[in-house]
């Protein structure tokens, strides 16, 4: 790769008759999922069928979009790339490992044109029907099932998943189904549930349950107070009967004259009336010391890189580069990287840890990058550094600057150490050390140094030095 200056980087891409450069992007492909697993169970312990299943994946609304910027401002935050692949495929991948799956749904207030032409990628490369359902406002967690439980509840599935797009986890959800079949009576809710240090507890919902039991007694939303240290991951499977919880809520709203009677929080009103309900249990808790996470802000992706990377070593590792280089060239590589075949990355750089180069993104002779996610189109100069940070499309890094943000310091390997993202500002007013973000179509120039920053789209920074700020 040839050194660029910091106006050649501009030179470096293709202008268009708009004003803005572009770089044409190759396609990213979407790895195949395993062959779905067999259920290891004697069929006499199922107390009720789940043969047949379905998945419901929610995205989200706008306050997701508003902690997700800037990356959010680029398309929906569903769709951003970890691990070089859209961040709900990661769920729908599990989803078709599960035996009997028979259609993944996603629900959502996007315009469905913003999801057309992955829903229909997904669709050939998982072989399952996926369909994308438009709710015509925010119905809240619960409100856009009960809206589309019509759709939902074609073809007669025995039960059905319902996931947050924002987990991230090693989802063990043939597992999940296997306990979901051998307790309750088909007409409960299971709730995939991980452990959390005490103080952090209260960021998630918790539940309770007797000793050795796993009948939820109590279910609380983000208490005030210390409840339990099983906290709720945000992974459930239903049966039928749900809808009929839902409906109580809706026509409790409509007797009300509430306003919002569509919105439905699927924890808050469904999940907290279910828990320690009159007669047989109506809401049971699947512990799992598997792998789990969130990803609310920016930076978080930056954590779900990390073990998506770590996974395709088991997974798919034709997806991950090799002392050869994953693109034309072959930079040096440390850990667990992929780097997209319509990258060039020069012999002389050094790449990972746990980094993913998106298509067209070139990388300059000696730079370093570590720790970070550089997306389609990204150009990076000679001799510069980028360590802890997300750099978006089409943005340019002169030559040698420097660009990075605080470690992501969680340990991936302790399944208690469920740290929530740090809000932008500290108590006294400062920005809070953070994984450094760069917007879409920015420029930093040569020498540069650019710390702790959130950085909104299309800026041209002319300084030299870019520290604790939000650049707006």
């Amino acid at each position: 790769m040839a050194s660029y200056g910091y106006d050649g980087l501009r030179h470096a891409m293709r202008e268009t008759s708009a004003g803005e450069y572009m770089i044409p992007m190759p396609n990213s492909p979407l790895p195949k999922p395993r062959a779905a697993a067999k259920m290891e169970v004697d069929a006499s312990s199922l107390r009720h069928s789940v043969a047949k299943t379905k998945a419901i994946i929610l995205l989200g609304g706008t306050k997701d979009e508003t902690q997700f910027r800037p990356l959010s401002f680029s398309g929906p935050k569903a769709l951003f790339p970890v691990a070089g692949i859209p961040m709900i495929y990661h769920l729908m991948k599990a989803c078709a490992q599960v035996e009997g799956m028979a259609e993944i749904i996603l629900i959502g207030v996007f315009p469905e044109n913003q999801f057309a032409a992955f829903v229909a990628q997904a669709e050939r490369t998982l072989n399952i029907p996926v369909r994308y359902l438009k709710e015509f406002k925010p119905l809240g967690t619960g409100g856009g099932i009960y809206f589309f439980r019509d759709l939902i509840m074609r073809d007669d599935p025995d039960s059905f998943f319902v996931l947050h797009a924002d987990v991230c986890a090693d989802f063990p959800l043939t597992e999940m189904l296997t306990f979901h079949g051998a307790n309750g009576d088909g007409n409960h809710v299971t709730v995939m549930s991980v452990k959390a240090r005490k103080e952090l507890a209260g960021h998630y919902g918790c539940l309770v349950t007797d000793e050795g039991s796993v009948k939820v007694q109590h279910y609380v939303e983000k208490p005030s107070t210390f409840v339990s240290t099983d906290i709720n991951a945000g992974v459930y499977l239903c049966t039928p009967s749900v809808f009929d919880d839902m409906k109580k809520v809706f026509l409790n709203n409509c007797d009300a004259n509430i306003a919002e009677r569509d919105m439905i929080s699927f924890e808050k009103d469904a999940l907290t009336q279910m828990a320690g309900a009159d007669g047989p249990a109506r809401l049971f808790l699947f512990r799992t010391n598997n792998f789990w996470s969130q990803v609310k802000t920016a930076g978080s992706a930056i954590y779900a890189n990390r073990h998506y990377l770590a996974g395709f070593k088991e997974d798919c590792p034709e997806l991950l580069a090799t002392a050869t280089g994953g693109g034309i060239s072959a930079p040096t590589i440390i850990g667990d990287v992929r780097i997209h075949e319509g990258a060039v990355v020069d012999s002389s750089a050094t790449v990972g840890p746990n980094v993913t180069i998106g298509p067209g993104a070139r990388v300059g002779p000696g730079a370093r990058i570590k720790d970070s996610i550089l997306l389609d189109g990204v150009v990076v100069g000679h001799h510069s550094v980028v360590l802890n940070s997300i750099i978006d499309r089409r943005s340019f890094v002169g030559d040698w600057a420097r660009v990075e943000g605080a470690a992501v310091a969680v340990n991936p390997n302790d399944p208690t150490t469920h740290e929530p993202p740090l809000p932008l500002f500290s108590g006294d007013g400062r920005l809070n050390a953070l994984v450094t973000v760069v917007g879409q179509e920015t420029s930093i120039p040569n020498e540069a140094l650019v710390r702790n920053v959130i950085c909104m789209p299309s800026k041209v920074l002319t300084g030299a030095s870019y520290k604790n700020q939000i650049i707006l």
